[in-house]
This record gives structure tokens, C-alpha cells and sequence, in this order.
């Protein structure tokens, strides 16, 4: 059985520790200090035709320390908690922060930015969960796959997985805080043959709480159909025609706009987005807004990795960058302050600047006519400093707003400012599985390279 921690044992236990490790940097002569402990366990189980493939039990425990000498910095982590272990890796830290050049940006973020009052964002759901009693979802899972269709042939397995994490982090400037959190998902992926013909697809399904996710027998039949739609795929000569991007292929094109907006990107001048912030990046109806307070969801967080508040912002408004995502570090490094971000992005909610509710997927596919539906991206060509664009693809093409036949082997390309610039539509088929919320998104002509 999976034991689900005390949440309030964990976090003490992990609060003295940090406190311990706080205090024998100070002892040692740190200026500044931050350290962030944590506590994780999860089960995960896979099960592939009915037979168990993979178990695995986790528990982790970790801490990491960076002190500050002035703008010199050393940082070093350990696994082990106790108190020995615990003043040795300090004592490394403060010893490579000897050694160290002096970094004008370095240090804690301005006290000023630290989150004070912490919500709780309704984070942690524990699933009691056995490894017979996961086995047997799995396997409920793969089974009502498989009897879809007759053309379901293999199976590349059922998955399911549960995960709790409890952190702490605190800093010399008196900030102490911590929560746990849960996420929990159940996976499929299934093979398709008709003729000499075979295509794979997958469905998942991810929350905060177990009570939340889909049936395992809809996850399953949802991988099935979308793998038997498949069939009969062609390719395409190469031409010039819009884009329709599923909501979690949306997501990964967002995904490039907001690395390109990172503080990172922006202070090495390795961004196709290089000093944006004021100019009119998407079409006007485009807003895409962060709200890292949303209950249960998987974004969420009520402080950054640096200690900060993280608040709701306007990121996108009428199609124009308000700003960038920063964390206290790139921030100095901009002359800006943080935004809360240092570890990423919470729960950026993509949609339009007037509220209005993006089209259906019906209505996505009249509006586009004829034109490419991306259900699955391939390969990584995306070259973050000039925008530029290039991944293998697959999906259906669409003929007169109707699909028209499946397609595979094909590449879309083009330049990301450009692709941008001309969304035409938004979806309202929000995918909630992540940091980013998005619905499809439909871009104008795009290079399809096939045949």
C-alpha cells in the first residue's frame, strides 16, 4: 500500500531542516542563504496486453543550498536529511562560493517581492492507492482499448501513475514556507493495423485529485479511436495552406513564446523575441493571461522558486507583450524586478481579449476550409533565436471545413513571429493538463513539405 504522508509532519520535518541549514551558513559566514528541501514518493504501474510490464515504487528526499559571500555564490545538495549530512553540504557550498568569481546580479531577491501570505490553492489529494488496485485500472484501461475495434492489434501499454511532493524553501531573509501537492494520471497507447498498414495513438489523463480523472475505460476507448482514425494515411505533395493545431499541439507553440519571453532568452540575447515587451506579437483579439491561484490546478503555485508571490497578470493583452517572464535573477539582469516566475510559468489561460469564447472544433474546421489538422509534432526543429520553425507532422487533411482523409510523414514550416502574427481563430476545446490552457489554434498558410 502507498503510505501518504502526514502533511503537516512533512512539512515540520522539512522546515527544521531547512531552518538548520540556514543557520550554519550563517555561522559560517554567509551573507545570504537560501535552501529548498523536499520529500517525494509516487507509485507508477504499466501494464501492456493484460500482462504486467513495469512497477515502480518511489521515494525521494533532497536539499538544496546556495549561499551568497557578497555576489559570490556556491550552492550543493544532498539527499540525505540528517543534521551530519546537513552541515557538510553547507560547509561545500560556502567553500565553492570561496572560490567563485564575484557576480554582480547574484544574491536573493529584493525582500520587498517575498510572497507573505501564503493561499492555500487546495493542492494535495493523496490517492490510496495499491499497486494490485493500479494494476487492475491499467488493465481496465488497455482492455476497453482493445475491444473497440477489431483493427486494435497491439498495444504499447496502459499506464498509472501517482506522485506527491511536499517542498520547503526558505532564505535568509526570514521567508519559510511550504505545501504538498498531487498529481495523478492514467495513460494509454495503442496500435492500429488495417492491411500492411499500422498507426499508434494515445490518450491521458492528468489531475490534482484522482476523483477527477477520466474513467481508465474512456481513456482507453479515446486512444483506440484516435488510433483506428489514423488508418489510411497519405502524404501530401508540398504546398501552402493553413494550419489547424490540436489543443495539446496548441500548447508546445505557446510553449516557444513564452522561452522566448523567459528571462534567460532575453538577457542572452538569444531570442526571437528580443526586447519585445510593448509590441503587437499576436492579432488583436489574442490574451493570454497567468492566474497561478486556480484550485487544483496542475499550474498552480502561491510562490515562486526564489520565495516570490506569484500573482495574476496580463501577459498578452489585444495582441501586445506586456512584459516578460522573469525570476529575481534575469530580472537584475534586466534592470527589472522579478515577476514571480523563477521556475516558469503558472497556469497561462490562452483565449480572446474580449472574454468571448473561442469557435468549436466544427466551427475551426469550416473556418479553415482546406487546410492541415496537427494532431501529433515530431522532432525538436525550432531554433529559439531566430523564430524559425520546422517539425515533422501528422493528422488529417480537411477539404471544404470537413475532414477529408488521414495524413503522416509530412513537415510544417515557417517562422514563429509569422505564425503568430497570423492566428486566425482560437478553439473553446480548453486543454487543462498543464501549465498552459489552451484550446486549438487555427494559423493562416504555413509550408506543409511532403511529396
Amino acid at each position: 500500500m502507498q503510505q501518504a504522508l502526514e502533511p503537516n509532519a512533512a512539512a515540520d520535518t522539512l522546515q527544521d531542516v531547512v531552518r538548520f541549514a540556514l543557520a550554519h551558513a550563517a555561522r559560517l559566514g554567509a551573507s545570504q542563504a537560501e535552501a529548498d528541501a523536499s520529500i517525494g514518493q509516487g507509485l507508477g504501474v504499466t501494464v501492456r496486453l493484460g500482462e504486467v510490464d513495469t512497477i515502480e515504487y518511489q521515494r525521494d528526499r533532497g536539499l538544496a543550498v546556495t549561499v551568497y559571500f557578497g555576489r559570490r555564490k556556491g550552492a550543493a545538495s544532498t539527499a540525505d536529511l540528517g543534521r551530519d549530512a546537513v552541515s557538510a553540504i553547507v560547509a561545500k557550498a560556502c567553500a565553492i562560493a570561496r572560490f567563485t568569481a564575484e557576480d554582480p546580479y547574484a544574491g536573493l531577491i529584493e525582500p520587498e517581492a517575498l510572497a507573505r501570505d501564503i493561499p492555500d490553492l487546495d493542492l494535495d489529494h493523496p490517492w490510496m492507492l495499491s499497486a494490485e488496485e493500479a494494476i487492475d485500472i491499467a488493465r481496465r484501461c488497455e482492455r476497453a482499448g482493445m475491444d473497440v475495434d477489431a483493427r486494435i492489434t497491439n498495444s504499447e501499454g496502459a499506464s498509472v501513475s501517482s506522485q506527491r511532493h511536499t517542498g520547503v524553501y526558505g532564505n535568509s531573509l526570514g521567508f519559510l514556507a511550504g505545501f504538498c501537492a498531487t498529481s495523478h494520471s492514467i495513460s494509454c497507447t495503442l496500435l492500429a493495423q488495417h492491411g500492411n498498414q499500422m498507426q499508434r495513438d494515445y490518450w491521458y489523463s492528468a489531475a490534482r485529485d484522482a476523483l477527477e480523472l477520466e474513467t481508465p475505460e474512456s481513456v482507453g476507448v479515446r486512444a483506440a479511436r484516435r488510433a483506428c482514425a489514423r488508418l489510411g494515411a497519405r502524404k501530401l505533395s508540398t504546398r501552402r495552406a493553413p494550419v489547424l493545431f490540436a489543443p495539446e499541439m496548441a500548447r508546445g507553440l505557446i510553449q516557444h513564446f513564452i522561452g522566448a519571453i523567459s528571462g534567460p532568452s532575453q538577457y542572452r540575447k538569444a531570442s526571437f523575441l528580443l526586447d519585445a515587451a510593448g509590441e503587437r506579437i499576436f492579432p488583436p483579439f489574442v490574451r493570454m493571461s497567468e492566474r497561478p491561484h486556480i484550485p487544483k490546478a496542475l499550474g498552480s503555485a502561491p510562490f515562486d522558486a526564489d520565495g516570490a508571490a506569484t500573482r495574476d497578470r496580463e501577459l498578452i493583452e489585444q495582441g501586445v507583450l506586456q512584459g516578460y517572464v522573469l525570476g529575481g535573477y534575469s530580472a537584475r539582469r534586466l534592470g527589472l524586478k522579478t515577476t514571480g516566475n523563477a521556475g516558469g510559468i503558472h497556469n497561462l489561460l490562452v483565449g480572446t481579449d474580449a472574454g468571448a469564447p473561442g469557435l468549436t472544433a466544427d466551427d475551426l474546421l469550416k473556418k479553415m476550409g482546406s487546410g492541415l489538422w496537427v494532431t501529433e509534432l515530431m522532432g525538436q526543429g525550432v531554433n529559439g533565436v531566430t523564430g524559425d520553425y520546422s517539425r515533422g507532422a501528422s493528422g488529417f487533411w480537411v477539404e471544404d471545413g470537413a475532414i477529408a482523409y488521414p495524413v503522416h510523414e509530412v513537415t510544417i514550416a515557417g517562422n514563429l513571429r509569422e505564425v503568430y502574427k497570423n492566428i486566425v481563430a482560437l478553439g473553446n476545446d480548453i486543454d487543462v493538463r498543464g501549465t498552459i490552457r489552451c484550446g486549438s489554434v487555427l494559423a493562416a498558410q504555413m509550408t506543409i513539405a511532403g511529396d
